[in-house]
């Protein structure tokens, strides 16, 4: 048995006060030093910060020996599989990038996943993994990502005709730290304008496409991290990133049969990640299952001077040895003994996610060191958490950008609501709600994680105005075909307890090695006249 995870140990008062500093001070950006959660004397460095996604990345758990099925198609494998075939010699970055752009070429013309594929530079940069020293698990593996981070002399519009031309001089810490690690970067991702809903266009004419249903635009694929997931869901990328600030990681994941995991606040730096509210914005992989999620985890996480919130945190623990299943016997238990919190309501009822979510519940029950507990929700929980009170949000995604909105509002396009409700937002109802945030943070905190360890998930948006840890990942299907998936929520930078929960569940049921058909040949893209729009008060309804 491992030794308990980071949740046991982590002072709720520090991390309490972090937020409240993080609270009050959100407009002055990255000029703020906020209160350090990790223990005193602990040594940061960048370079200690690096050393250890190396060995991380290395670690024996990180490969994978693939499935049977899985050998006949590179676009099939995980992660891990993936990077035990490239350890093996008996898969090169060459042809594993080539598979994927085939794909991309057959099919990206109907799933409209990807706003800009770097074939030639991936090709170059698999040619030359080849020839390098592995690095890693990452060694090779082709990945998509989100058009919201910035990647160095490729345009990053964000999806928006503020930045339609952009060029980045630089990669952002993400992006750098996976490119670092040996990952190939195959494009960027079509995304909610900037990173509001699903995929459209700046003017809200729907674009990407649900993989498990590509002829019907109807069908939510999930945003705003839409092409990412898509990406992954459509076997186009190996597995991608993209960030959540109400929704963002864990909708798409859900609506895709992916595994997305959404860290802690600071967990992963957002330096040189286009924002959109500065408390809240969180990087974080859409992957195939809970292993992959920890390999592209390890390596994006960890202190960056350029970025306040990512620094005095608690060191990133060994993700991937928590993404493992652990067996006794021949039979999977959990790594450590867990709690895990159920919500009032969460399993009733007989709709096909009703019914989903009473077989996960089971299946759980019957893994050794899962105890379900019933918990009760915070006290005011649906005044703390709806929409008043999430909106203070919205001041804080209008103040980088009043330069723009005072000179030219067309820039925003058909998401530009929400920028006016911030600009136009009074000082007394941003204050009353900060401090409403904190009351939610006590109680969940000091009440509801008394009970449990982890706790399930109906809504993403609690923990996001927390920033606190979720994974979402799949639990069954519709009589239709469509994935039904669940979010687990966690305490700060417990993301290995949350990942060793999912890994267990995962050992014990197939739904994450589910794949989506392909398109059907006579697919074709759907002209911008003929695609459904989104009005401006549609996204201002669903925005995050």
């Amino acid at each position: 048995m491992s030794a308990e995870p980071l949740d046991r140990s982590i002072d709720r008062r520090a991390f309490l006060a972090r937020a409240a500093v993080l609270a009050t001070a959100s407009a002055a950006g990255a000029t703020v030093a906020l209160p350090s959660v990790a223990a005193a004397g602990t040594p940061r460095s960048t370079a200690s910060d690096t050393r250890r996604r190396e060995q991380a990345l290395n670690r024996p758990n990180a490969y994978v020996q693939p499935r049977p099925e899985a050998l006949a198609d590179p676009t099939e494998l995980t992660i891990a599989e993936a990077a035990w075939l490239i350890r093996a010699g008996r898969l090169t970055p060459q042809r594993l990038v080539e598979a994927y752009l085939e794909r991309i070429s057959a099919y990206d013309g109907i799933y409209q996943a990807f706003n800009l594929v770097l074939a030639d530079a991936a090709l170059a940069a698999a040619r030359d993994a080849g020839r390098r020293p592995r690095r890693g698990a990452l060694h090779g593996i082709p990945l998509a990502i989100k058009d919201n981070y910035y990647t160095e002399g490729v345009r990053t519009t964000a999806n928006s005709f503020l930045f339609q031309d952009f060029v980045p001089p630089y990669d952002a810490t993400a992006v750098a730290r996976l490119k670092a690690g040996g990952a190939i970067v195959l494009g960027k991702t079509q995304m909610g304008p900037l990173a509001t809903t699903r995929a459209t266009t700046p003017a809200g004419v729907v674009t990407t496409v649900n993989a498990w249903a590509p002829t019907n635009r109807g069908v939510d694929p999930g945003g705003s991290s839409t092409g990412t997931a898509t990406s992954v869901a459509g076997r186009m990328a190996t597995s991608g990133i993209g960030t959540q600030t109400g929704g963002s990681i864990t909708a798409p994941s859900n609506a895709q049969n992916l595994t997305g995991l959404k860290p802690t606040m600071g967990r992963v730096s957002a330096a040189g990640v286009i924002p959109l509210t500065y408390s809240r914005d969180h990087p974080g992989p859409l992957a195939r299952d809970a292993r992959d999620a920890a390999i592209m985890l390890t390596a994006m996480a960890g202190e960056d001077p350029a970025d306040p919130r990512s620094q005095g945190l608690p060191d990133v623990p060994n993700l991937i040895d928590a993404a493992t299943p652990v067996f006794h016997r021949n039979r999977v238990k959990l790594r450590w003994n867990t709690r895990i919190g159920v919500l009032p309501g969460f399993a009733n009822g007989t709709s096909a996610t009703a019914l989903a979510r009473q077989a996960y519940l089971a299946q759980l029950a019957a893994i050794p060191g899962v105890t379900l507990v019933d918990v009760p929700l915070p006290d005011e929980w649906s005044v703390l958490t709806g929409g008043t009170f999430n909106n203070i949000r919205l001041p804080e995604r209008s103040e980088p950008f009043m330069p723009y909105l005072r000179s030219d509002l067309r820039g925003f396009g058909v998401s530009l609501t929400s920028w006016l409700q911030g600009a136009l937002m009074g000082g007394n109802e941003f204050i009353t709600g900060q401090r409403a945030k904190l009351v939610l943070m006590e109680r969940v905190l000091g009440d509801l994680f008394d009970a449990c360890d982890v706790v399930v998930q109906t809504d993403p948006v609690p923990f996001d105005i927390l920033g606190l840890p979720e994974i979402a990942f799949p639990i069954g299907s519709t009589a239709a075909g469509l994935p039904i998936g669940t979010i687990l929520g966690g305490l700060p930078y417990a993301e290995d307890r949350l990942l060793s929960v999912v890994a267990a569940y995962q050992a014990v049921t197939d739904w994450h090695h589910r794949r989506p058909a392909d398109p059907p040949a006579s697919a074709a893209r759907m002209r911008v006249d003929e695609a459904p729009r989104l009005t401006a008060e549609q996204v201002a309804e669903l925005t995050q």
